[in-house]
């Protein structure tokens, strides 16, 4: 048992030379109860089977992940994958755990990776349309294949490659201070982005307002002008009507008050 972790060879029927002949540990792990025992045996088989685990997360490097969380969910997937194998079965460890840990890092890329909220099958049509893409452009002159030509090689229909297109910028989100491409003087992508314009609310207030005026009395309503639109005081316009100042200001404090409600519930 210990020459075989400690040096591991390729066994005869398996096609990697990372790929150790395990299958005495298996074995062995299969007759004993669960404890420290079994537990240190399946960490051993676990660090002869880690080169071939790191062969798999390196098919998915230059995708957007830090290499290291790659091998990370790759050493997930094969943890997994020893405690899960049964010998019994008759198939080869590797078998079964190339399939277990390559699932694993594909569903690290499906749920965690995506910078926005893409439907499974959007994925699918994404990830079809970029190996697609990567076959016609290595295999042509070079230049970007036509939707035509993604859907002939896919099987798609044009509209689902179109789909699968958009999806491909989808897997990450643009910061907002990122500069836009082609600008020198560091005009960024958050410069372009619109503000809420103040006075659109102003305008629904004023709307809102109008048929409320129109129903106040006329001295009210010329108290109401004469004091926010001609911006005349109090008292000005006390001795315009031939009232007291104090009266003005009463009149101006329950008119507004009104109004308020009115406007309030109306909104409601």
């Amino acid at each position: 048992m210990t020459s075989a972790l400690a040096h591991p060879r390729a066994h005869p029927g398996h096609s990697h030379d990372d790929a150790p002949d395990t299958s005495a540990e298996f074995r062995r792990i299969a007759t004993l109860p669960d404890g420290p025992e079994k537990d240190g045996l399946r960490q051993e088989v676990v660090r002869a089977w880690m080169p071939m685990a790191e062969r798999i997360a390196a098919q998915f490097r230059n995708r957007g992940e830090a290499p290291e969380d790659l091998r990370q969910v790759a050493m997930v997937g094969l943890v997994k994958a020893v405690r899960r194998y049964e010998p019994d079965r008759g198939s080869a460890f590797e078998s079964y755990a190339v399939p277990t840990v390559t699932g694993e890092v594909k569903r690290h890329f499906r749920d965690h990776m995506w910078g926005l909220h893409v439907p499974r099958r959007v994925q699918e049509l994404r990830n079809r349309v970029r190996a697609a893409v990567q076959d016609l452009t290595c295999s042509a002159d070079g230049r970007s294949p036509s939707v035509k030509e993604l859907a002939a090689h896919t099987g798609l229909s044009e509209e689902d490659v179109l789909v699968g297109m958009e999806a491909l910028d989808s897997f990450r989100t643009l910061s907002l201070d990122a500069e836009l491409r082609g600008a020198d003087d560091g005009y960024a992508l958050v410069d372009t982005l619109g503000s809420t314009e103040p006075s659109y609310e102003r305008v629904v207030q004023r709307e809102s307002l109008k048929p409320c005026l129109r129903r106040l009395p006329a001295r009210e309503r010329e108290i109401l002008y004469l004091r926010f639109f001609c911006d005349e005081t109090q008292s000005r316009i006390a001795d315009r009507l031939g009232i007291s100042q104090m009266h003005v200001s009463r009149l101006i404090s329950r008119t507004c008050a009104r109004l308020g409600a009115e406007v309030g519930a109306r909104a409601a």
